[in-house]
């Protein structure tokens, strides 16, 4: 979903639609605000957060000051969002670990580079979203096999690109404008060029 600034008075990190969903139990615990905000700021030292955010700004497309916040998003479908003008929203209700944090920046650094450098990028058509969140779930590393032991899938062989497709569909659904099959379709359509497009990687990390 798109990302909003932070409310009054909430600490920000930093300073379309395309959500990443959480896959847990709702008794999770989740860290303090704080620690989210700090995780933030620890992860944008990450090599690969680097890396996205570098290749961004040699596209043209650098992100601001301002444009990754953490907030409390009052919803339990998501752990962070990024939107067209907007940047990338964390959810820091949802977050329990940091290394989750930077799982999440480098997941919606590849949403934010599609939106730079795909030409007439338009988050309303479910083909274009489905693309994005294709690559951002097989690029990001959220569909390694321990990622995917964690949420409680044990199929060894063949499990990321079924994980790539399950969360694909997920946050596609979450799209009002991608409802009932569309969403299916969508993904399927867009497929075999999508996840086999790793840039601004030469190959998948």
């Amino acid at each position: 979903m798109a990302g909003t600034g932070g409310r009054t008075g909430e600490p920000e990190a930093t300073g379309v639609e395309a959500a990443s969903a959480p896959e847990r139990s709702e008794s999770s615990r989740c860290m303090p605000f704080e620690d989210c905000v700090a995780g933030i700021k620890s992860s944008l030292k990450n090599p690969t957060v680097r890396f996205l955010m570098e290749r961004m700004d040699k596209a043209g497309c650098p992100m601001p000051p301002g444009m990754i916040t953490a907030r409390n998003c009052g919803t339990a479908d998501k752990n962070g969002s990024y939107g067209s003008r907007i940047g990338i929203t964390v959810c820091c209700e949802e977050i329990r670990y940091k290394d989750e944090i930077t799982q999440l920046l480098i997941h919606e650094l590849i949403h934010a580079y599609d939106d730079c450098v795909v030409k007439d990028m338009d988050w309303k058509n479910c083909a274009h979203h489905a693309c994005s969140e294709i690559r951002a779930n097989h690029l990001s590393g959220d569909c390694h096999y321990k990622r995917e032991l964690l949420r409680g899938f044990m199929k060894m062989r063949g499990h990321e690109q079924e994980c790539v497709k399950r969360r694909a569909l997920m946050s596609l659904r979450n799209n009002p404008h991608c409802s009932g099959t569309a969403a299916k379709d969508a993904v399927e359509a867009v497929w075999s060029i999508c996840y086999n497009d790793t840039r601004p990687f030469d190959r998948a990390p």
